[in-house]
């Protein structure tokens, strides 16, 4: 028996540019970090050589080509893995649309679950490109790669995508605690809307040539937070977060809505400096930005939606058990 534990993720700046419409004619950049907050994937040897899916709906199948699940299905199919398993998912977090990149980190843990399961070693570089392959290039979905390859590789990182399709992976040590520092300044709190992402994306990616001179400015901030962070300058980071969420909104028309607004401003009038629906927005979760001393004013503000305790987490997907 195999488990995998991959983690979510928060990006911080540079969104959007992870889409090849945009990478594949000028470097894309992102700040991102993963939490502590897992999608679980189980794999082991199934009773009666069928192929048994246990997740949000539950599959019994002879062939892995009737799954209905896709991203089990091609990931079995790229793992060249037949049948004869169980598979068990769990995730952390609600699993309609949570803007912290949860699909991504499912194809990701399954990837890894087969390998394991095959006794296939992969590198980091091949998991997430493999998971990027399935996502995008076989079932179309008009996403990025930051999701992907932060799943893989786990920690604070700037990703930059280059036109030739590579993919480079810089860790951000700043010398101090940045994750705790970081964390401090941050709660987590979940609309209670899920959404797919999909359509926001669609429209995103479709504007990217009228959108390409804000999505360079929303680039532009990845090294500008990289100066911030490394000097522990938190209340630039919260106005930066600000801008970016001023310039997001601007990207496609679903984004944001006057319930949306409303939650941030709340937000602001209890202290925040800086709030944003986390990934392409519509709903899942709302991140806010303040100073420790004025979390209590703005969990007040925001009492009626679920606020989720993290951290931030330093490690990528890897195997928890191996039986």
């Amino acid at each position: 028996m195999i488990v995998t534990k991959t983690p979510l993720r928060i990006s911080f700046f540079g969104g959007g540019t992870d889409i090849e419409r945009f990478w594949s004619s000028e470097n894309g950049c992102v700040l991102s970090c993963t939490i502590n907050k897992f999608i679980y994937v189980l794999v082991k040897e199934s009773y009666d050589g069928r192929i048994h899916i246990k997740s949000f709906e539950q599959e019994t199948v002879d062939c892995i080509y009737q799954i209905k699940h896709d991203l089990v299905r091609e990931a079995l199919i790229k793992v060249g893995l037949k049948g004869g398993i169980e598979i068990v998912i769990l995730s952390d977090i609600p699993h309609t649309g949570s803007g912290l990149g949860s699909s991504s980190s499912l194809t990701v843990g399954l990837l890894k679950a087969f390998y394991e399961y095959m006794k296939i070693d992969v590198t980091a570089d091949t998991l997430a490109r493999q998971a990027c392959e399935i996502e995008i290039d076989i079932l179309g979905k008009p996403i990025g790669k930051q999701d992907q390859y932060i799943a893989v590789y786990g920690g604070l990182r700037v990703l930059t995508f280059k036109p030739d399709g590579m993919v480079d992976v810089m860790d951000v040590e700043p010398g101090y605690d940045v994750y705790g520092v970081l964390k401090s300044h941050f709660l987590l709190f979940y609309t209670g809307i899920g959404r797919k992402a999909e359509c926001i994306l669609k429209e995103q990616t479709q504007a990217i040539n009228h959108t390409r001179p804000l999505l360079k400015k929303m680039k532009d901030q990845v090294p500008a937070a990289l100066e911030i962070i490394m000097d522990a300058d938190m209340e630039k980071f919260g106005q930066l977060m600000y801008d970016g969420w001023i310039m997001k909104k601007q990207l496609a028309s679903n984004i944001s809505n006057d319930w949306i607004n409303e939650l941030v401003q709340k937000a602001f009038d209890a202290g925040a400096s800086a709030a944003k629906i986390t990934g392409a927005g519509g709903g899942g979760f709302l991140l806010v930005f303040c100073e420790p001393y004025r979390h209590k004013n703005v969990r007040l503000a925001l009492k009626s939606l679920k606020e989720y305790d993290f951290r931030f987490e330093r490690e990528g997907t890897k195997v928890l058990f191996c039986s």
